[in-house]
Parts: C-alpha cells; sequence; structure tokens
C-alpha cells in the first residue's frame, strides 16, 4: 500500500439503485472510516465548511478521536458539504486508485440520497430547485418576481426567508425578460465564412436553466463568438440538467433529467455536433455525473464524450484551427475566477487560456471556492457560511480590483460580487453586467 497515491483521481459508478447504497448502518459505518482518515490527515482543512465542522467535533470529543463523535453530529458535516469536488481533486491523496478509495463529496452525497428517501430533506428548499417549474413563471412575470427578489426589498425578503429559508441579504439571480430559446429564433445571426474553423465544427449550445430563465446573454454572447469563428451553433434546452437535484440527493429525477436530455441530443451527437455548455456545473454533470449515475446508457455516454466546456471549446478552436481576427483589448483588466466545477472536469485553466487570447490585457486568476454551492449557499443557514468561505477569494479580487469580474460559474461571480461590496468595492460600467469568461471575447471582437 502506498502512503499517498500519485496517480490521477478516478471515480465509480454510483450503485444508486442498490438497496446498500440507502443502508443506514453501512452508510455511517463509510462516515467513520472516512472522517477518521481525514482526520489524520487534514490537508482539506481549509476548503470548506464541512472539514473545520469534522476537525471542530473530533478534537472537542471526549476521546479526542472520530469515535467520540456524536453520529447525529455527522450531518452537521454532511450538511455542510457543497459538493464542489476540490477535495477529490486537489487535496486527497486517498482518492481512488488508491486502496484506502476515499470519495468524500460521493460519500456525502449518498448520506443526502439516504435523507431523501426517508423524506427528511428540506421542504422549502426543495421548492427552488424546481428550475423548469420556477423559472417560465419567473420570465412571464419578470417585473414583479425582480422586484420581490432584490436585497433591498426588506418586506418580500423577509416574507422569502420565513417561507422559503432564502436568507433575506443573499443575492438572488433576476429573471429574464424572454427566454433564451424564444431570443435565439428571433434574434438569427450571421455566420463569419471567413473563419478558419468555417466548415470544420457543428455545435449546439445547451443552454441551462441559468441561460434560460435567468441570463441568456451568457448564451447568446457564447453562439456569436461561435458565430463570429465560422460555427452556426443551435441553442436547444430540453430541461434543467439535473444539478440542484443532485444536492438534494433526489437520484432518480437526475438519472430521469439525464436519460431524457441524452435522448433528446442523441441525434446532434450522431450527426456529429459537438454539444457545448457555457455553465460550468451543468458541463460537469453532463461529462462525469450522469455517465457514473447511468452508466450502462449508452446515449447519456456518447454525449458525455461530445460534451466541451464553452471556455474548453473556444480555446480547442483556438488551438486547432485558430480564431478569427478582430479581438481588441479591454482596458481595467480581469478578474477570472477558476470555479470548482470547471476545475472538477479536469481540463486545466480554460478560463485563463481563454483570457489570455485577448491581447494587452491584464488578467488576474482566482483559484478557490467561492462559497455559494448553488441553492445551498443563499440559505438561511448557509449564506453566512458560505461567505465565510469564499472570503479569501473577495480578498485577492478587491485587492485585484479589475473592470471585469467573471467565472465559468455564473452564480459564484454573482457571489464575489457580493463579496466585494462587503469590502466597498463595485463592479460598473460595462463590466457589471457580464458574468462570464466568454462573454468577454465577444466584447474584445465588438459584438
Amino acid at each position: 500500500m502506498s502512503e499517498g497515491s500519485l496517480d490521477a483521481p478516478t471515480r465509480h459508478p454510483l450503485k444508486w439503485r442498490d438497496e446498500d447504497f440507502y443502508n443506514e448502518d453501512k452508510i455511517f459505518a463509510e462516515l467513520e472510516r472516512v472522517f477518521d482518515l481525514c482526520h489524520g490527515c487534514r490537508r482539506c482543512f481549509n476548503l470548506c465548511d464541512s472539514f473545520p465542522r469534522l476537525f471542530d467535533l473530533v478534537d472537542e470529543s471526549p476521546t479526542g478521536e472520530v469515535d467520540g463523535v456524536a453520529k447525529a453530529d455527522y450531518w452537521k458535516v454532511v450538511d455542510a458539504c457543497t459538493l464542489c469536488d476540490l477535495c477529490f481533486m486537489t487535496k486527497c491523496p486517498y482518492v481512488p486508485p488508491h486502496e484506502w478509495d476515499l470519495d468524500f463529496p460521493h460519500l456525502m452525497l449518498r448520506a443526502r440520497a439516504l435523507q431523501f428517501k426517508q423524506g427528511k430533506t428540506n421542504k422549502k428548499q426543495d421548492k427552488l430547485t424546481k428550475m423548469d417549474s420556477n423559472g417560465p413563471l419567473g420570465v412571464k412575470f419578470s417585473g414583479l418576481a425582480n422586484w420581490a427578489s432584490r436585497r433591498e426589498n426588506g418586506l418580500t425578503r423577509s416574507i422569502m426567508e420565513m417561507t422559503h429559508d432564502v436568507h433575506k441579504d443573499a443575492e438572488l439571480p433576476t429573471f429574464a425578460k424572454k427566454k433564451c430559446s424564444d431570443r435565439a429564433k428571433a434574434e438569427p445571426i450571421e455566420v463569419n465564412a471567413s473563419a478558419p474553423a468555417h466548415g470544420k465544427r457543428k455545435a449546439v449550445i445547451y443552454a441551462s436553466c441559468f441561460g434560460e430563465y435567468n441570463d441568456p446573454d451568457i448564451v447568446m454572447d457564447t453562439r456569436a463568438v461561435l458565430a463570429k469563428n465560422g460555427i452556426a451553433a443551435e441553442i436547444v434546452y430540453p430541461e434543467c440538467c439535473g444539478m440542484p437535484q443532485l444536492e438534494q440527493g433526489d437520484m432518480a429525477s437526475v438519472a430521469n433529467k439525464a436519460k431524457t436530455i441524452a435522448k433528446t441530443l442523441k441525434p446532434y451527437v450522431d450527426d456529429g455536433f459537438d454539444i457545448v455548455v457555457p455553465v460550468a456545473s451543468c458541463a460537469l454533470m453532463l461529462k462525469f455525473e450522469w455517465p457514473l449515475i447511468e452508466p450502462d446508457d449508452e446515449n447519456v455516454k456518447a454525449l458525455s464524450t461530445a460534451t466541451y466546456d464553452a471556455t474548453q471549446y473556444v480555446v480547442d478552436i483556438a488551438e486547432k484551427e485558430g480564431l478569427a481576427d478582430g479581438l481588441k483589448p479591454l482596458s481595467g483588466g480581469i478578474t477570472a475566477h477558476i470555479a470548482c466545477h470547471a476545475r472538477a472536469q479536469n481540463m486545466g485553466r480554460k478560463a485563463q487560456e481563454l483570457l489570455k487570447l485577448i491581447p494587452e490585457t491584464q488578467t488576474t486568476v482566482i483559484e478557490r471556492c467561492s462559497g455559494h454551492g448553488g441553492s445551498w449557499g443563499v440559505t438561511k443557514e448557509f449564506f453566512e457560511v458560505g461567505m465565510k468561505v469564499g472570503g479569501p477569494v473577495f480578498r485577492d479580487a478587491a485587492k485585484a480590483d479589475s473592470a471585469y469580474v467573471v467565472s465559468e460559474c455564473p452564480l459564484a461571480r454573482d457571489q464575489i460580487v457580493q463579496g466585494l461590496e462587503r469590502k466597498d468595492k463595485k463592479v460598473e460600467g460595462p463590466g457589471k453586467a457580464l458574468r462570464h469568461p466568454v462573454q468577454l471575447i465577444a466584447r474584445a471582437y465588438g459584438l
């Protein structure tokens, strides 16, 4: 047995249909085994709030070991995990293929799946995960919805805190006036036939629920960058990828979404289209999480191999065919956050590589958890915890004081902007509405 593995991390399929997956005694035995290994190593102490909670519980226990921690307190560690995967991908020396076979995030997911099966999930938060129910209503009544969700609206936000457990001070994404799929139909785009990549690639953009209902500009700008580079990309949105349900441990719903979306996109994949995803969390689902949840589904496997993160795709064009001419400098500098779910895709710092393509433009890169974690980061219980976790990111972003702050995760970007406000810094001007690195490529092209 090696002391620690130097091999690349690998993951096992999630056997969520097996009864043992939900066996409470076996889950607690595995939690105790993994917590003991983490306690003996502690390399992960500063990644999130799960590990400080665990180590405080151990240090304050009668024995000073994991066996002295009450089993009921294990849930405090489980609840604080954002499933960001940073411990698995960047810190833990005992992940597979090491013999100790430690996968902390997927063990937390298994524990949440048990809670979901037992009906112990937070029903108030469940409502937040229904993106394809909330989204159309939010768009249809965007004026009212955005007014009610503003942090400055103390009355409605206090009501939301009581009824939905959404912290009244958490910044929430606004709803668009028109769905992305409707805008795409109404706003045709001209494709640059002189670009080096013209005629060599076919692409479809999976809009994601965030792009469909909240910020279609990310998706439209991605389409514009691809068109500038000779690629006529269709925008599709069958339904949400299920990341919010994954966070809740609702494995069956995620599996159903994986099978449905993979079947919908199958004709494109079979016809040689690349699937481009502008939101890192959704790209992670299509590329890595779905094949672990539905390992025998051929459509899911094919979709996984055809999927690119948007930053990864544009960098790939630059490397293989070359980008179209016309990128101009952006003044004021860029702070680029490398999102956890982009790192979990094991593709390297593609946002940094992408932004280097903009000439004469200073880019500051921050590679650490912002503390958002999806719906976790806006809850009454965990909002301030998330702001604490994201503190080092906010500090470095404030020091950079850039005109543009972007992230492959748009919710992480909003979290950073809110963190900057607490340091008396604001993102104003043309950078205020831009969340994603690909949008800066669009602006550098003058699109």
